[in-house]
């Protein structure tokens, strides 16, 4: 089990919603000042522009969470993201640093549609019915007990910018069992699918496990003729992103090109010009030529944060609609504040810790994932650069 706990009994402080801006920014400051090399405050890619501002350290989960493990001055670190990305912090940084994360209520929808039991349940099911080795691949955008599961099972961790990485490892395992294993991707579809498909596999080598229904809603016919065991999850911000969206962009902006995270629809990816994580849709979108434009198919801070660097008539978002992280944007300058005012007065709010033995476990698979490198760029429909490590077997 995983515990996301308080250190003290305290509620939030709602007098802090009532606190304006100047007075919040004012507060965070000297709060920062006072604290110094102690504190250090993490702000995810997805973040409002008022937190990013004030934030230490901006990036991914993954890179914020080796940031922390880095840092051997640091007392408290606050995580302006979602709950699982503070339970890595706590598991990869030192049994004497605290990971805070300003609002409890900021968790990762998609994380929660697997939990452990399930989880293992599925690796269960799945060898008996094959009769084959199960190899998991937890998406970083998971719950530490998942995390946990996936490490005891001797699987690993990947993120949006190494998936196919850490693909080409589990099928290293798979031949080494002659062919005779299942690869288990989780909690989300849309990532293993189109990780798959760059890597020369057939949409066909997928079947999706949906965790509600017995042995996965699958056949044994169908587990046996897959490669790839898909777990029914998804991201609901990137599943927003259709077709439709790219053909109106195309049509409105004639020569704009098309960059999509990979939790978006397999579809919608096979119609982009390029697909990869947020750090390598941002490195393309700095070394892009200055007169390229492009529709970007991801969270929309991220995407206003850079139409603001790169001009509004370069970047645009490729939906319609805002595509807001509704959870992420649940965490404001006041529970920030309110968090570095209690350190401040000695008291430690909103702690997030994982269990001795959770935490080992998952770092098994989080420690396999770190030693396995991204790639810098993003996937492109003509280059196909994500297949040059591996193909189908």
């Amino acid at each position: 089990m995983v515990l996301a706990m308080t250190t003290q009994s305290q509620a939030f402080d709602e007098k802090y919603l009532l606190l304006d801006q100047q007075e919040l920014q004012s507060r965070i400051k000297a709060r920062r000042r006072e604290l110094g090399d102690a504190l250090c405050i993490l702000g995810h890619h997805y973040q409002r522009d008022e937190i990013v501002q004030v934030s230490d350290f901006v990036g991914d989960s993954l890179a914020l969470s080796r940031q922390a493990a880095q840092m051997k001055k640091a007392r408290w670190f606050v995580f302006c993201g979602v709950s699982f990305m503070a339970e890595s912090a706590d598991v990869l940084s030192s049994d004497d640093q605290a990971v805070c994360l300003p609002h409890l209520q900021a968790r990762c929808t998609m994380a929660e549609m697997a939990d452990a039991p399930a989880v293992a349940t599925a690796i269960d099911e799945i060898a008996s019915i094959s009769g084959q080795k199960v190899i998991p691949i937890a998406y970083v955008n998971s719950t530490a007990a998942v995390k946990a599961v996936t490490g005891s099972a001797l699987g690993a961790c990947c993120t949006s910018g190494n998936a196919a990485n850490v693909v080409a490892w589990a099928l290293d395992q798979r031949r080494a069992c002659g062919d005779k294993a299942k690869i288990l991707m989780l909690p989300d579809q849309h990532l293993g699918r189109n990780t798959a498909v760059a890597m020369g596999f057939a949409p066909e080598d997928c079947a999706v496990y949906d965790p509600a229904l017995p042995d996965g809603g699958l056949s044994a016919q169908q587990i046996q003729r897959a490669v790839f065991i898909l777990w029914k999850g998804h991201c609901y911000v990137h599943q927003q992103f259709t077709v439709a969206d790219i053909g109106r962009v195309r049509s409105e902006y004639p020569g704009v090109k098309v960059v999509v995270h990979p939790e978006c629809p397999h579809e919608v990816v096979q119609q982009a010009d390029a697909a990869g994580s947020t750090e390598q849709i941002i490195k393309l979108l700095a070394e892009s030529p200055k007169g390229q434009r492009w529709a970007v198919g991801t969270e929309s801070n991220l995407v206003q944060r850079m139409a603001e660097k790169h001009g509004r008539d370069r970047v645009l978002l490729l939906s319609s609609k805002p595509a807001i992280c509704r959870q992420m944007y649940l965490t404001g300058l006041p529970h920030l504040a309110w968090v570095l005012d209690n350190l401040a007065a000695g008291r430690v709010v909103n702690r997030i810790t994982v269990e001795p033995d959770v935490a080992r476990q998952a770092r098994v698979a989080l420690d396999r994932m770190i030693s396995i490198k991204p790639s810098a760029a993003v996937t492109t429909r003509a280059s196909g650069e994500a297949s040059a490590t591996a193909g189908p077997s």
